[in-house]
């Protein structure tokens, strides 16, 4: 938790953006709610507790069953929550009291849950307009379904008048991309934790072990350091699978795996690094030519990123780069600025180069990711690849993105392609027969936009190049 005033300033900078906004926007009340515990099998063994993050950021409280309200009108605030009572103090031990919890993060007044549930049905029956944001756990679905009677596929849509408020939703999302120093230093510390677990990861990386095993290794070293992984741990000698979560294979000699994976710090902020390591400990000459071509795009992107600068066209430079080396080892064929306009980078790289990360590693996309990652005026392509991109906005200082240039050998895509003509004579097919069997290679680091450029966070870089990576390997 930070200080109290963090939270106050917070949310009093909300209320002002709110009453900005068109009159019929900024009436009413806002209301947050914070997760519950979610059973796994039965009540009493519950999944990890994990706040929602848009409550975490402006209420603190990371603790479940909690709600809040922020009335737009008068700017009054209100915690609810329910103390505990005996049965819980047994199982719990003595705990603050809600009171005491809303002198912590400065909010005016504390209620139990129950008057949580009765503000927001009167408010709904006198008329008052209730602003939330788009929900993602069931459990607050059906909570809110109830309360606001309105369908629960109404709550994560904003494009209606029984839907999440749009006005709200756009107010925190421009809040929430601009990270404050404070969020800049949990950050750090989360890529501190991410930097161990990728180290313990290479450290074990030999011919003979089980991927799982170095996957628990991972996740051992975040619940040690931090609160755990910031996602679920991608790591796989079939790097041509994107999300690749299946970790029975065996590490063997002159395969590639691909370890995708970020930790989260106490705070919940979020890290997230991509590595591609030789199993062997060596790259064969093959894999180093394409290596290398990451390697570069990863490099540009890193040059490129800058205020006033797109992240779409950071985009679009780096699969110019990524067809220009594929282009001098004879996969494809033509013009670089005729490939990038029809999409050729899309068979190598069928995701975008990167994503806003936060309090959730790809943060805030449960708001609405064209909300999030784009502009107003700018439009999601169509063409596979760019469409996927999560991050085209033109960069600000405090903007904190991924770099995550990758390069894949998709067998059933490639055939697809071939089969429909998608390349358009521009892709040689035969030469890419002897790649078939190849695997994937993506190369991501985490970057803050500054004044003046930008800067990878955590204190020290993994290492990258293909040098560097079996020169680590071969010490270890």
């Amino acid at each position: 938790m930070f200080d109290k005033e963090v939270y106050v300033r917070r949310r009093r900078t909300l209320l002002g953006l709110m009453k900005d906004t068109a009159a019929e926007d900024s009436r009413g009340i806002a209301i947050f709610l914070g997760n519950a515990d979610a059973p796994q099998n039965y009540r009493g063994n519950d999944y990890k507790f994990r706040q929602e993050s848009s409550f975490l950021y402006y209420w603190g409280i990371d603790e479940p069953g909690f709600a809040a309200i922020l009335d737009l009108d008068s700017g009054e605030e209100c915690l609810f929550g329910n103390d505990v009572d005996i049965d819980d103090i047994i199982w719990m031990g003595p705990q603050p009291s809600v009171a005491s919890k809303a002198e912590k993060i400065g909010a005016g007044k504390s209620a139990p849950f129950k008057a949580f549930c009765d503000n927001v049905t009167a408010a709904r029956t006198q008329g008052r307009r209730i602003h939330f944001l788009p929900v993602s756990r069931y459990y607050n679905t059906l909570l809110l379904s109830g309360l606001l009677q309105c369908p629960p596929e109404n709550l994560r849509k904003t494009d209606g008048e029984t839907t999440a408020s749009l006005a709200l939703t756009k107010a925190v999302i421009s809040m929430r991309l601009i990270k404050e120093d404070c969020e800049i230093e949990e950050i750090d510390k989360a890529c501190e934790i991410g930097y161990l677990m990728h180290t313990a990861a290479r450290q074990n990386c030999k011919p003979g072990v089980k991927e799982q095993d170095i996957v628990g290794i991972m996740d051992g070293v975040t619940l040690s350091k931090g609160w755990g992984t910031s996602f679920t741990t991608i790591l796989s000698q079939n790097g041509e699978t994107l999300h690749n979560h299946s970790h029975h294979q065996i590490i063997t000699p002159g395969r590639l795996l691909l370890i995708d994976a970020g930790a989260e710090s106490n705070t919940h902020y979020a890290s997230d690094f991509t590595r591609t390591l030789p199993c062997s400990g060596k790259f064969t000459q093959k894999q180093r030519d394409i290596y290398d071509i990451v390697t570069e795009c990863n490099e540009l992107a890193y040059t490129l990123a800058a205020p006033g600068v797109e992240y779409r066209e950071v985009h679009l430079a780096v699969a110019a780069k990524m067809l220009d080396g594929l282009k001098a080892l004879g996969l494809v064929t033509g013009h670089i600025d005729d490939m990038v306009k029809e999409g050729i980078a899309g068979l190598f790289m069928p995701h975008g180069l990167g994503h806003n990360m936060g309090i959730d590693v790809h943060d805030m996309e449960d708001l609405g990711e064209n909300l999030v990652g784009y502009d107003e005026g700018q439009t999601r392509a169509n063409q596979l690849g760019l469409g996927s991109l999560r991050m085209a906005r033109r960069l600000k200082p405090g903007h904190v993105i991924t770099d995550e240039p990758g390069i894949y050998f998709v067998p059933a895509l490639i055939s697809k392609w071939k089969s429909e003509g998608t390349d358009k004579g521009m892709v040689n097919y035969g030469r890419l027969e002897e790649y078939l069997n190849f695997g994937g290679i993506r190369l991501e680091d985490d970057l803050l936009i500054t004044e003046n450029g930008c800067r990878r966070l955590g204190s020290k870089r993994l290492p990258i190049t293909a040098d560097e990576v079996e020169s680590a390997m071969a010490s270890e």
